[in-house]
């Protein structure tokens, strides 16, 4: 991929612009962080606010000082590959951070507890020893909920709760809970997993204070105003319903009658809703501490949050494309076998397709905090941007080519430069375009059609 390319991408949870390497302690926290979540690319020699290019000087000495601040500033033993790339009469620096097999990194001088950062959409935050915990634990192929809970003993799981809930399917014997991962084997014995206790757990408040959702209703657009309020502290296969009946009564509800048939039409839709519910509850990081399941309902919006960033190696662009990675193996297997879920990782597709069904403004999906994923779905209908037959022209052209000058689009689209250059910079305006050069007043600048961009 090219400069100009990657200058049309916005920063993100594996893309960051730098300036220069002056500021060595927030690069390695950079690269740090790329290295711990998601591998990525960090581009020097670009003004990270407007993203013109001013380029490096003497790139190949500031390539092996870089080379070696990482080196002897970043433990485990890391060397992400560093590239130069020339642009003009200029050049700019890439280091292409892999996600490490080697993780958690931190600074050596430091050490793990004071310098072990993490990417949170498009910013480094610093791990807690929570957070470390998960990412040593994320190199290994067992998940969380599939450990024994040495703490705990088999008669804390509630059986007649997990006969009940399987009774329209199965009769559930010793060896199909061993299967299901609700118990396991350790050193001989018979122990309850984290997943069992988590799903089926008669105690598990007095185990996992924070595996509950709060939900609320809130006046206006913010939560200074409550409104309606219910803790949902059930068996996780009776959450969903709870949490989608406390959504119902503080939600716009319709009826729509065809024949003798009567349909709920619910303001977002009911299966959106559900789909985002049940992704919180598969892929909360259960072993953080400090705050529940949040379901937050707002004049404009409902915020479905769940502790636990993506699991690592993920990015919001992969979930959108369809792709997962089981945070909790054994709590989605058993979502499965009560037929609450179909298949593995396509829940997120489910809700950008309803929503988009129904007319609604694409929802948003978002790293919060230190360690919290948000799903946004949107009460307001969407508005469309105006484009007339030239602009989409422009773009499929750009789409095509990839970045290009104002003179190379008049000759392909068959208007004058003066022409097109008001058309460029509305549709810079409407978020379409990205200007790509030295300056807004670079005579050689180029466009580019921003990523995403329809």
């Amino acid at each position: 991929m090219n400069i100009e390319t990657l200058i049309t991408l916005e920063e993100s949870k594996t893309l960051e612009f730098k300036e220069n390497i002056d500021s060595k302690e927030r690069l390695l926290a950079s690269v740090i962080a790329l290295a711990n979540t998601s591998g990525g690319k960090i581009i020097i020699g670009v003004q990270d606010k407007t993203k013109n290019i001013i380029g490096i000087l003497n790139p190949y000495a500031a390539e092996e000082r870089l080379a070696s601040l990482i080196c002897d500033s970043i433990s485990p033993f890391l060397l992400p590959a560093i590239e130069i790339l020339p642009w003009r009469d200029t050049h700019i620096l890439l280091i292409d951070v892999p996600l490490s097999p080697s993780r958690p990194h931190y600074l050596s001088k430091k050490g793990p507890e004071q310098s072990t950062y993490v990417r949170v959409g498009s910013t480094n935050r610093l791990a807690d020893l929570h957070m470390i915990e998960s990412i040593k634990r994320s190199v290994y192929a067992r998940s969380y909920d599939e450990e024994p809970y040495l703490m705990g003993e088999v008669s804390h799981l509630d059986r007649e709760a997990i006969e009940e809930a399987f009774r329209p399917f199965r009769t559930l014997e010793t060896r199909d809970l061993l299967s299901l991962g609700v118990i396991t084997k350790f050193q001989g014995t018979i122990w309850p997993t984290i997943g069992g206790l988590l799903f089926f757990g008669n105690q598990k408040e007095r185990f996992f204070p924070d595996a509950w959702v709060q939900a609320g209703y809130f006046q206006g657009e913010n939560k200074s105003i409550i409104l309606d309020s219910q803790n949902i502290r059930t068996h996780f296969h009776e959450t969903v319903n709870q949490a989608l009946n406390f959504i119902r009564r503080n939600l716009r509800v319709g009826l729509r009658i065809e024949d003798v048939a009567h349909e709920e039409h619910w303001e977002i839709p009911r299966i959106a809703l559900r789909e985002a519910l049940l992704n919180a509850l598969t892929h909360t990081d259960y072993s953080l501490q400090g705050a529940p399941i949040r379901v937050a309902i707002f004049d404009d919006r409902i915020e479905i949050e769940n502790p636990g960033l993506l699991p690592y190696g993920l990015t919001i662009e992969d979930i959108q494309a369809g792709f997962s990675k089981l945070r909790n193996r054994v709590i989605a297997r058993i979502f499965r076998e009560l037929k609450q879920t179909e298949q593995w990782g396509s829940g997120i597709q489910r809700i950008m397709k309803a929503c988009s069904e129904a007319g609604l403004e694409a929802p948003s999906f978002e790293e919060v905090s230190n360690s919290r994923f948000r799903v946004t779905l949107y009460r307001r209908r969407i508005k469309q941007v105006y484009l007339d037959e030239t602009d989409k022209k422009i773009l499929d052209l750009l789409k095509k080519e990839g970045p290009l000058s104002t003179k190379f689009i008049a000759q392909h689209i068959g208007i004058t430069e003066r022409s097109i250059r008001p058309r460029l910079t509305k549709l810079i305006e409407k978020g379409k375009l990205q200007a790509i050069g030295r300056s807004h007043k670079d005579p050689h600048k180029k466009y580019g059609v921003i990523n995403g961009a329809d």
